[in-house]
């Protein structure tokens, strides 16, 4: 199977590229294609006529589309939609990774792929907006919405507390926003299954189970030998220039429905650290 990769130097991207072994896979960087040329795009796509294509590049900075939402509606809105447009042209089929941050955050039950959006934030308004484009152009793309992604390709949250914890004694982290931690080896493989699959539509794909920030921070530090403390605080007391949906956690029922189950962040999470330790 011919696959092309959008966003293969990413955290997610990187672990990508092994579940797809033994494919005819093009793999590429921010480098390689801007997503905001159409043209640059379409040549891609034109060029390496790929049976299925993954988009997961995106601008993933949470805060900096606040203070950049031209480039956030740039590369994550019209940047997809550029490549939906190629792969209507070319016959690929398409697989985008979107975010838990289309929602508010209201909810207190786990939100179903059904669930209205309603981003409260430039990121997720730019993601919303994909997916919303996306199924009009391509009613058959699969959108796997996931969720607080951490992996060992790139920055991520439980690498920021490990760093965090050798120089201070006490760390604050907010307790009162909830989610579903999703480690990206597993997230890739949830994905090559889905392309496997020939799945369509929208799925939830995070690791099992959900804790706050400041649960995931606690678990991050309980298998290390480090002394940091970590001390819970709330979102008022931690301002951030974009707001965070106060429960963001995904329904697994749409990843089960196609018979992919993953296991829980706290498994997750141990294995990142064993690979990161290594």
């Amino acid at each position: 199977m011919r696959v092309l990769i959008f966003g293969a130097t990413g955290m997610l991207g990187q672990d990508l590229l092994p579940e797809f072994i033994g494919h005819d896979v093009t793999a590429l960087g921010s480098r390689d294609a801007d997503l905001a040329n159409a043209a640059q795009v379409w040549e891609v796509v034109q060029r390496t006529r790929p049976e299925w294509i993954v988009l997961s590049a995106a601008y993933t900075n949470v805060d900096g589309c606040e203070t950049e939402p031209a480039k956030a509606f740039s590369v994550n809105r019209d940047g997809a939609i550029h490549v939906a447009n190629a792969a209507l042209r070319s016959g690929s089929k398409l697989l985008f990774v979107s975010t838990d941050y289309v929602f508010d955050g209201t909810k207190r039950t786990p939100y179903e792929i059904d669930d209205c959006r309603n981003p409260i934030n430039v990121y997720g308004r730019s993601k919303a907006e994909a997916e919303t484009r996306l199924l009009e152009i391509l009613p058959e793309c699969c959108i796997v919405r996931t969720s607080w992604l951490f992996g060992t390709g790139g920055k991520c949250f439980p690498d920021t507390i490990l760093g965090l914890a050798k120089t201070k004694p006490v760390i604050r982290v907010v307790d009162d926003q909830q989610g579903c931690p999703t480690y990206t080896v597993d997230l890739a493989k949830a994905i090559s299954l889905l392309v496997e699959k020939q799945a369509h539509g929208i799925v939830h794909a995070t690791n099992s189970s959900s804790c706050s920030w400041y649960e995931f921070a606690r678990a991050t530090l309980a298998s290390t030998s480090l002394n940091s403390v970590v001390e819970p605080t709330t979102t008022a007391e931690f301002p951030r220039p974009a707001r965070r949906p106060a429960y963001s956690v995904l329904s697994g029922a749409s990843l089960r429905s196609h018979g992919i189950d993953l296991p829980s962040w706290q498994d997750a999470l141990q294995r990142y650290l064993l690979t990161r330790n290594n």
